[in-house]
């Protein structure tokens, strides 16, 4: 990437490091000045969006009160300006004849998801619109929906980041959440191999529907992914249609079969097939390739991942004993403790669904003193007990509809 030398008489160059939605100014920006020099009513170009960005007047930020700037200000400044229309945290604005972008600096993934609810049937819309405001300003949250029951998905850093977040916005745009139990992003894959027969086939006055594939599935390692193999020869089934196949098995895994937990880690191959000149379609095709999916996993060993996370605790030296013992018992397996002047840094692999609920449980063993960090490590096989349960609660939830 480019370097550039925080020169006051250089090119301008401010980097966005926050962004705060102020109940009065609107959305305040907050910059860095990396090079250059400003002063209000300055023209600057937004590399990630490339608009252009007009500053006005340029403002101090003590605590709550803001104080307009009066003199032009130089590099490592930290000045805030209002209603800029297409600025987000990370982006950078700079002189457009000398163009510069500092880079974002990697953001670590989401690690717990919470589903949130108004507390009055029917506001859903507005619980979405307050936590997207809030979204401006955080970058490490992440909004979404369930695509299986609707629900407003709000994942972050951890069980305490997503409380003051939710009850930032209950604050500042006056709506009523309540926040449902973390869901844990439980896959599920396959062990073994098998070659099964997809065929979709409808005959009912007019045009039909036909589409035949024959698919030999496999499972692969861990991390893996999702892999697609087109062996077709001799034209058995035309080019057009083989796309679709892929997409029928795809969107058949991402409904999973176990615990409609997507399906991750296997290979598909198509090897053989047959079609109908006037009754084959894409989307016959597509129901063949789901079909074929669905009996492959029914003749394979179906299995269900849970997410194993790395814990990094560190605790006075008195509470070590209690901490690693807590951690076995949530099946944590401590990789190593490393102790220095008074406390103890202990690191683990715990499946994810334990630790939901990780921090005021630490605090009580630690008489407030031990903290943690955690991030995704990677998936493993859920044990038996693990499987059943996270099975039976999906066939509860699915009756129950």
């Amino acid at each position: 990437g480019a370097v550039r030398a925080a020169d006051p008489d250089g090119p301008v160059a401010c980097f966005v490091f926050k962004t705060l939605a102020d109940p009065f100014a609107g959305q305040l920006s907050l910059l860095r000045i990396l090079s250059g020099t400003i002063s209000g009513d300055v023209n600057l170009k937004n590399m990630r969006s490339e608009d252009n960005e007009r500053l006005g007047s340029l403002l101090f930020l003590t605590g709550k009160n803001q104080t307009p700037c009066k003199e032009p200000i130089g590099p490592g400044a930290i000045v805030a300006v209002a209603k800029l229309k297409n600025t987000r945290t990370g982006d950078t604005l700079c002189d457009e004849k000398a163009p510069f972008v500092l880079p974002m600096p990697q953001l670590p993934p989401q690690l717990i998801t919470y589903a949130l609810a108004p507390k009055e049937k029917g506001e859903e819309d507005k619980v979405y619109a307050a936590m997207q405001r809030l979204l401006e300003e955080d970058i490490t949250l992440k909004l979404g929906r369930d695509g299986e029951n609707g629900d407003i998905l709000l994942s972050g850093m951890g069980q305490l980041h997503i409380e003051l977040s939710v009850e930032k916005a209950k604050r500042r745009f006056k709506v009523d959440i309540v926040l449902k139990t973390p869901k844990v992003p439980y896959r599920e894959t396959v062990r073994g191999k098998c070659q099964v027969q997809g065929r979709h086939k409808k005959q009912s006055g007019g045009r039909g529907q036909f589409g035949d594939c024959w698919i030999e599935m496999e499972g692969l390692p861990r991390g893996s992914g999702y892999q697609f193999e087109d062996a077709i020869v001799g034209g058995v089934i035309p080019r057009q249609y083989v796309p679709a196949i892929d997409k029928g098995v795809q969107e058949a895994a991402a409904r999973g079969f176990l615990a409609g937990c997507q399906v991750v880690d296997f290979r598909v191959k198509v090897y053989d097939g047959s079609y109908h000149t006037v009754d084959s379609s894409e989307m016959a095709f597509k129901v063949a390739g789901s079909l074929a999916f669905k009996k492959a996993m029914e003749n394979l060993k179906p299995v269900l991942l849970e997410p194993i996370v790395l814990l990094t605790v560190s605790v006075p030296d008195e509470s070590m004993g209690d901490v690693i013992g807590d951690l076995s018992s949530r099946r944590g397996k401590v990789l190593g403790s490393d102790s220095q002047g008074g406390s103890t840094e202990i690191k683990a692999h715990v499946p994810m669904s334990e630790v939901l609920r990780y921090a005021p449980d630490l605090r009580s063993m630690t008489g407030g003193q031990g903290f943690f960090t955690m991030e995704f490590a990677h998936y493993e096989e859920a044990p038996q007990p693990v499987t059943e349960k996270i099975v039976a609660e999906y066939q509860a939830a699915k009756a129950a509809e």
